[in-house]
């Protein structure tokens, strides 16, 4: 008989994967945000996988109120981990969970990168009784890299984080995401600072809770007057806390320390209290 003969041949080595972040911090230098310079170098496998992933985005039904004569809010969220690098052949939202490894090679911390941070305070404002009966006035997110993008009230997150990362993905590289079956933007990149956007009888709120006055937000909420509208900065990052000069107020509302999502939630109850939304 004839042994069985082998084919040795060469193993192709794995090819390191490349760090992107520095890219995308060139592209939004100066508050140009020439971020589409991504979609090209994405290729049109990316353009495919995102078209599975997202498309448009549905409204949620909101009832109609008068700006003029009722309580309004605003919300801004600080710092949130939105950071686009290219990870194998596609360009990906880096979190803790998937990127762990791929991190850890570039000298960054995991723990760093929550980006469901982000979504799930978002869900928190978008889902509340009071975005729901039409007090909401808007919605801003600027990320650790800069970035700011503005979020209609009226716009339905995705529910799962894959669906959100896909959306922001695209938020990113096209810079504005638009409603189903019409024109209107519910998500665009707009040019900051943020505060161009805010009315003149705007008082802006920040939360910290580091902060030494401990307040009852409901007691707070209930003693500001009705024709102010409220503007709250709210931290959407793992660690540390928002430093911004635009704030007129540090306030902190718990002993303990809250995540994004629950200190939301306390706010949107106080706002709901005050309005006598049920």
């Amino acid at each position: 008989m004839i042994p069985p003969c082998s084919i040795k041949g060469r193993k192709r080595k794995k090819r390191e994967e490349n760090y992107h972040s520095k890219d995308v911090e060139q592209l939004i230098e100066e508050e140009k945000i020439e971020i589409t310079s991504l979609t090209e170098a994405a290729g049109t496998e990316d353009e495919k996988q995102e078209e599975d992933v997202v498309h448009d985005l549905p409204g949620i039904p909101i009832l109609p109120s008068d700006e003029n004569n009722s309580i309004g809010a605003i919300f801004v969220l600080e710092k949130a981990s939105l950071e686009v690098a290219k990870v194998g052949k596609t360009y990906q939202i880096l979190n803790s969970d998937d990127h762990a490894n791929f991190l850890r090679k570039h000298n960054k911390n995991p723990a760093d990168y929550r980006p469901d941070i982000v979504h799930q305070a978002l869900l928190m404002i978008l889902d509340s009784p009071f975005n729901k009966a039409g007090r909401l006035r808007a919605v801003y997110v600027r990320t650790e890299k800069g970035v700011l993008f503005e979020v209609k009230p009226h716009a339905r997150m995705p529910r799962t984080y894959k669906r959100f990362a896909g959306l922001m993905l695209q938020l990113l590289q096209k810079l504005s995401i638009s409603a189903a079956g019409k024109r209107e933007k519910l998500l665009r990149v707009i040019k900051n600072p943020v505060t161009q956007y805010f009315p003149l009888n705007s008082r802006k709120i920040g939360f910290s809770y580091s902060s030494e006055k401990l307040v009852d937000m409901r007691d707070y909420v209930a003693a500001i007057s009705d024709d102010v509208t409220l503007v709250f900065v709210v931290g959407a990052m793992a660690h540390g806390k928002i430093e911004k000069d635009y704030v007129d107020d540090f306030i902190s509302i718990s002993g303990y320390p809250l995540s994004a999502a629950y200190c939301i939630t306390r706010i949107c109850n106080a706002l709901e209290q005050k309005c006598k939304i049920v």
